[in-house]
C-alpha cells in the first residue's frame, strides 16, 4: 500500500475517533466553550498526526507539506458528521418510550 494512501486513511478513521470523542466531550453539561473544545481536540489530533506521519514516512513523500495535506479533508469531513451524530443521539434525541 502507498503511503499516501495509509495516510488518507488513517486520518479518514482518526476524523471517526476525534468526532466520538468531540460529541463526549461537548455534552450539556460542560460549559459553554465545549464547542471549542471539540474544535481544538479535532485540530490537536491532526496536527499530532502530521508529526507522527512525518517522522515515519517523510521518504515517501515529496515535501513535509503533501504529508499535512493529504486526507485533510476526509479527516475534517469525518469528524464534523460523527461530531453531529454522536451528539444528536447522545443529547438530543427524546427518551424511548
Amino acid at each position: 500500500m502507498k503511503a499516501a494512501t495509509i495516510v488518507y486513511w488513517s486520518r479518514a478513521g482518526l476524523g471517526v475517533a476525534a468526532g466520538l470523542v468531540s460529541a463526549l466531550i461537548s455534552s450539556p453539561s460542560f460549559d459553554t466553550l465545549a464547542f471549542f473544545n471539540g474544535i481544538s481536540l479535532a485540530l490537536f489530533i491532526y496536527i499530532v498526526t502530521y508529526y507522527v506521519f512525518k517522522s515515519r514516512l517523510l521518504i515517501h513523500f515529496e515535501k513535509p507539506s503533501k504529508i499535512f495535506t493529504t486526507g485533510i479533508g476526509a479527516y475534517f469531513l469525518t469528524w464534523i458528521v460523527t461530531w453531529v451524530i454522536f451528539y444528536t443521539l447522545l443529547f438530543k434525541m427524546p427518551p424511548a418510550g
